[in-house]
């Protein structure tokens, strides 16, 4: 029987080649490559199923495919649970593999597979399972860590949650607000519209967010200039999630712009660190580094995307840290930004 450190090489490779690959790994970039197109095939298939004649006149070939692409999805998730705790330094395995089987791309890898087989033990489902198709889209936001572009989008949404929740939050207390004051203002010009409270809901709902389909709006006076006071309340009150996420965007891009021009004008050096399992940084909050105060890291990259250097950012194995320096690093390399 072969012994179980012997094999984890093995499992670290194939962690770093099912991760999003670095420009001078190959074969994790390939695999990247193919991992996209197989998500993209899956969902050509998805959709031409919709289409009348198309399962009559080419279903073999449909179903072949897509039980390729299901059974390639299956492996993925397996190979994940596999190598779960090289993402997890410091975490039991156990942990690390619940961590990725509870996390939002875990649910959508084993949804993605799962109900294909399912209907084999649970014949009756079978309708209910294949709903579950809509779930692999969902394997598309991978395609997100490719691209720094579309990463931007995400750091400035996660930057700016709380405005944004705090924003959302308002606008639903406003929605059931004027719901019940419409309820009270059209409830007996309209009792078959107005039924009750919560009636109101969809009218609330399309007049605050400015869509207004016209299906339900009030007859009465006192309702009509309720409703042009909402309205122009709405029009706010959308400006606001708006507002917030373009001020993320200018704070993201300015940011970069600052380091750069700093770089350009300063005597400073630019340096590019790779973590690997051996070094002392792995696992280490950035707040814990025993780094120079003449060193600033600018940010971390992992995995393709690119984070904001928090003071309780953990750094993992096969992150990227860039930062900048009047000192010199050792294993460092000197970039240009």
């Amino acid at each position: 029987m072969p012994d179980i450190r012997s094999i984890e090489p093995l499992r670290r490779r194939i962690c770093s080649i099912i991760d999003i690959g670095t420009a001078d790994d190959f074969i994790s970039r390939a695999y990247d490559i193919f991992y996209t197109l197989v998500i993209l095939v899956n969902l050509a298939v998805t959709i031409a199923y919709t289409f009348d004649g198309a399962e009559a006149r080419c279903g073999g070939l449909l179903l072949d495919i897509e039980a390729a692409t299901v059974a390639f999805f299956a492996a993925d998730c397996a190979l994940r649970i596999w190598t779960a705790k090289f993402r997890g330094p410091g975490m039991k395995e156990w942990r690390a593999v619940c961590k990725y089987v509870f996390s939002f791309s875990g649910i959508v890898d084993l949804l993605s597979f799962l109900p294909y087989y399912l209907p084999v033990f649970f014949p009756s489902g079978a309708v209910a399972f294949r709903m579950f198709r809509v779930v692999r889209i969902f394997r598309l936001f991978r395609i997100n860590a490719y691209y720094d572009s579309l990463n931007v989008i995400t750091q400035v949404l996660a930057s700016k949650a709380q405005q944004l929740l705090s924003s959302v939050f308002i606008i639903l207390v406003l929605m059931i607000a004027s719901s019940l004051c419409m309820y009270s203002l059209e409830h007996d010009a309209q009792p078959e519209v107005f039924s009750n409270a919560f009636s109101g809901i969809w009218w609330s709902v399309s007049t605050l967010l400015t869509v207004g389909y016209g299906d339900i709006y009030p007859i009465t006076t006192m309702g009509k200039i309720f409703s042009i006071f909402i309205t122009f309340l709405g029009v706010g009150m959308v400006a606001i999630p708006t507002g917030i996420i373009s001020a993320g965007f200018v704070d993201q891009y300015s940011r970069i712009k600052r380091i750069s021009e700093y770089g350009a004008e300063s005597d400073v050096r630019f340096i590019r660190i790779h973590l690997t399992h051996r070094d002392r940084w792995s696992g280490t909050a950035i707040r814990d580094l025993d780094i120079s105060r003449q060193t600033v890291i600018v940010m971390i990259r992992r995995r393709g995307r690119m984070l904001i250097p928090r003071g309780s950012l953990v750094l993992l194995e096969g992150d990227q840290v860039i930062l900048y320096s009047q000192s010199h690093l050792p294993h460092g390399q000197d970039i240009s930004i």
